[in-house]
């Protein structure tokens, strides 16, 4: 008896010792994405920081206000500053204006709530290397220091965590435009590694241990390799040790070799919508206001998503395998401004209708409709489900993935009972949709048809 439980002991510490991750790549990349992440499939992206206080781009990128002004020099910016601005300011003196004093975390919180989205993604750290947290690695340019002196990270963590079913994620940029220890790093080729070591790392080390996030974002590591920014180091340790190592999700963007490559979810690009089923998880980073991550005092109406624009892309990128991360800017003072409030809420009542053809969802062998255009397949267990994004004209729904046979029933989720079908020639289906009046549809956009017992 006492060597078969010493056999079962050696065998489950072999186990463990197992599953430790070795600092490179093929190692990093063998870790199984931790499966919540998959389930979730809607996350809620926040860009604030001072960028937020002068929140102005003529066409794009507002969070980028400082590159463009002292970085590129674009002619724009500098007139905005000359006509708008005292002489000799700076941007650093933007940073008192952030003063966040209509920040309620709690409020954000009942806001993505309701949105349907099962996490979110916080900008600890931007390109601007201002921090939202009291960093030890950010002397004078943080957020208790100067500006809200608030740590605006650790409100929201606290909020997310107690008053909602959300996980709590961070986004944190590993370069920063004008640092001199990186420019210095990057005047040298990157042969040097001391932001890396003084600055970035210990800044991820710091959030981690501080706040456990369970999604970490990477970004800002395009210049340089992963090797420089030691980013199977620090994710060895990630997966190993960290206090979040079970359930951490990270992306790709650790390096210029790694984007789209290594990590574990892949991002590739912002906005990334391949339209294919991709062989690894993946995630659409995307913005409401259609132009840019940070706020925008400037933004017209045109450059904000319709609902219907979101939900098409939305259900794009579940049917192929991806997840979505809707961002939304907030103010200076600290305001989701009333129209992305009013997107995230059409958002999360259309999601009240439809989360079953979404959320635990894996993607069908077929991922949209070539019949009938805008319509997207999703599949749990043997139950296929179609978001159709255009409602009927007429009395036939006709779709010609789903292939029938006796006993196959077809629903529309949220309204009673079952539709009559019948088979279509070769194979596909065709649909009786009743005359339903409009204040009897479960929802105004985008709706899913549920199909049980199909032969595929």
């Amino acid at each position: 008896m006492r060597a078969t439980v010493s056999l079962l002991l050696l065998a489950v510490l072999t186990c463990v010792v197992a599953v430790r991750y070795e600092a490179n790549w093929p190692s990093i990349d063998s870790r199984p994405l931790p499966a919540w992440y998959d389930e979730a499939k809607l996350g809620i992206f926040i860009h604030w920081g001072v960028f937020s206080v002068p929140s102005y781009s003529p066409d794009s990128l507002a969070e980028w206000f400082w590159w463009w002004w002292k970085g590129a020099k674009l002619k724009p910016y500098s007139d905005f500053m000359a006509r708008d601005y005292k002489p000799n300011f700076t941007y650093a003196d933007f940073a008192p204006s952030l003063t966040a004093e209509f920040y309620d975390p709690n409020e954000w919180a009942d806001i993505f709530q309701h949105s349907g989205a099962e996490y979110v993604v916080f900008t600890s750290k931007h390109h601007e290397g201002y921090t939202n947290w009291p960093s030890n690695y950010s002397y004078s340019w943080n957020s208790v220091a100067v500006g809200p002196h608030r740590d605006m990270v650790g409100e929201l963590a606290t909020a997310i965590k107690t008053r909602t079913t959300l996980r709590f994620g961070l986004y944190h940029s590993l370069f920063e435009w004008f640092h001199p220890l990186y420019l210095k790093d990057k005047a040298g080729n990157f042969s040097t590694t001391t932001f890396v070591d003084t600055k970035t790392t210990p800044e991820m080390y710091e959030i981690i241990n501080t706040y456990k996030p369970e999604v970490l974002w990477s970004d800002g590591d395009w210049e340089a390799p992963s090797t420089y920014w030691k980013s199977v180091d620090f994710l060895a340790w990630l997966y190993n040790d960290s206090p979040v190592k079970d359930t951490i999700v990270t992306n790709d963007r650790w390096g210029i070799d790694a984007n789209c490559h290594h990590g574990g979810f892949l991002t590739c690009m912002d906005r990334y919508q391949p339209g294919v089923l991709q062989k690894r998880k993946w995630e659409n980073a995307m913005t409401i206001d259609g132009k840019s991550w940070g706020y925008r005092r400037n933004a017209n109406l045109k450059d904000y998503l319709s609902i219907h624009t979101l939900i098409a892309t939305f259900v794009e990128t579940v049917s192929t395998g991806g997840n979505m991360l809707m961002n939304v800017g907030p103010t200076k003072e600290g305001v989701i401004n009333p129209l992305y409030e009013e997107r995230l809420r059409q958002f999360g009542d259309w999601m009240g209708v439809n989360s079953e053809g979404i959320k635990g969802t894996r993607p069908w062998t077929t991922q949209n409709d070539t019949l009938t255009p805008n319509v997207w397949y999703t599949m749990k267990m043997s139950t296929v489900y179609a978001v159709v994004l255009d409602y009927p004209k007429g009395p036939l729904l006709s779709l010609d993935a789903p292939m029938t046979k006796a006993g196959a029933t077809v629903e529309m989720l949220g309204y009673p009972g079952t539709f009559t079908w019948t088979a279509r020639p070769g194979k596909g289906i065709d649909i009786t949709i009743p005359a339903i009046p409009a204040d009897k549809l479960p929802c105004q956009w985008a709706w899913t048809f549920k199909f049980s017992g199909l032969a595929n």
